[in-house]
């Protein structure tokens, strides 16, 4: 190894090493002449009727379902079991990033058996660099739902505002439905997803490779961009900060038309169609505003992984149910829900368009339930994945959400945000023994 590769952002690449070897350690042995048992955790629900439908064409392998409460409880099952070196699944429902996982020592490094499913894409590029570091998969790819916006649109009209095309747009309505009482938009108190999606939307991210070291850039232009938005947004006082944390009030609070417009996603439209009861079919899809300079449509669209832990002793044979459940048509056939009557979102491949309908509401729209596939297919179209995870995104991101809620109360601006956390960025980088390249 030179010295430049021994330099390089020590903390990642040790456990890529770690995890390369102990992939190449007999991790797919078996002495067992019957089918390969395969534990798989996930917490979301209709997971069943797809594990069976896989146990029933796969006789060389056996899928075992293993419910978990939710994300948390997974995340600390895993992190325990890894430890332990004890009882490890070889699939699990991801609960964070891919990058962040792997630094902390969690994954197994699939290269050599995604590979073939990569060449023949499989998966979309995009989706595919949901799983990638320093060119070597660790899961997956799970890809990403769209995102569009949903407005009220009976709100909007009773008071003569235009569906909103910019951020702009949605800032001006804002402004001019603050007299009546309502908000245009909510920005819960600890969750900082507004900001991380529009600074991807600008085709930024905070992370990048420099030579043979981490870069951080909060302090990035397409950064500043986002910035002066959710700034905007704030100090004309034209959004709610509702809680997620109680997801019942939330969703009553929505429903009762004081807040206007909803960035969303296609897994979250069930849930508004089962709580709403005073706005539904008031509520319009459309297109995710768009910055006001931009040359062309984008959507962020970054992806995530179905996990693959270190210590499965059966690599192979989880690629293979994994990509199978990512990609197959029967694996997506077999995930419908009747309850809400829409399939899992397959947002790895290139093509859902025969899925989209399920995904829409009957209700929800009202008589604009046709707009909805148009859009989300749109927006999966438009799908871009500038962000790149560094490997301490897991502490950064818990120390985001504590300024996040500085800023959205105004005992900060977004612009110290930013400046606090590129210093806190580098510092607990340069903390854990990682190269940091000069900003």
């Amino acid at each position: 190894m030179n010295d430049r590769n021994r330099r390089w952002s020590a903390g990642v690449v040790a456990v890529v090493l770690a995890l390369s070897m102990a992939a190449c350690g007999g991790s797919d042995a078996s002495t067992s002449t019957g089918p390969v048992e395969v534990e798989y955790w996930a917490w979301s629900p209709n997971n069943e009727p797809v594990v069976a439908k896989f146990n029933a064409t796969h006789p060389k392998i056996k899928l075992k379902l293993v419910k978990q409460a939710d994300n948390p409880t997974t995340a600390t099952g895993l992190r325990n079991a890894v430890a332990a070196g004890q009882n490890v699944p070889c699939l699990v429902q991801n609960f964070g990033e891919v990058p962040s996982l792997l630094a902390e020592g969690l994954l197994a490094d699939v290269t050599t058996q995604l590979e073939p499913s990569v060449e023949k894409k499989t998966f979309t590029e995009t989706a595919v660099k949901g799983v990638t570091v320093q060119g070597k998969y660790y899961g997956v790819p799970t890809g990403a739902a769209p995102t569009f916006m949903m407005i009220n649109r009976a709100v909007y009209d009773r008071y003569g505002i235009a569906v909103p095309k910019t951020w702009d747009d949605i800032i001006a309505a804002g402004i001019k439905l603050k007299p009546h009482g309502v908000q245009v938009m909510n920005l819960a108190g600890e969750d900082p997803s507004t900001l991380v999606s529009l600074v991807q939307q600008a085709g930024g991210t905070w992370y990048a490779v420099q030579s043979d070291a981490w870069k951080v850039g909060f302090l990035s232009p397409e950064s500043l961009k986002a910035a002066r938005i959710v700034q905007q947004l704030v100090d004309n006082g034209i959004v709610a900060n509702q809680t997620y944390t109680d997801r019942p009030a939330l969703i009553a609070y929505f429903d009762q038309g004081k807040m206007v417009s909803l960035p969303t996603a296609t897994w979250q439209l069930a849930n508004y169609e089962t709580n709403f009861k005073r706005s539904i079919g008031n509520w319009q899809p459309v297109d995710l505003p768009q910055y006001s300079d931009a040359t062309t449509f984008v959507t962020p669209a970054h992806g995530s992984a179905m996990l693959i832990p270190k210590g499965c002793r059966h690599l192979a044979e989880a690629t293979e149910a994994g990509v199978w459940i990512n990609s197959a048509k029967e694996a997506i056939d077999a995930s419908y829900n009747a309850e809400t009557g829409a399939y899992a979102w397959p947002g790895a491949i290139a093509d859902p368009s025969p899925w989209v309908e399920s995904a829409v509401p009957k209700n929800l729209f009202g008589s604009r339930r046709a707009e909805a596939a148009p859009i989300i297919l749109k927006a999966t179209k438009a799908g871009a994945d500038p962000w790149l995870v560094g490997p301490n995104y897991t502490a950064v991101f818990k120390e985001l959400q504590d300024q996040w809620a500085l800023a959205v109360t105004k005992k900060i601006t977004f612009q110290q945000l930013l400046e606090h956390m590129q210093t806190y960025t580098v510092a607990d980088l340069k903390a854990k023994g990682i190269s940091v390249a000069a900003s």
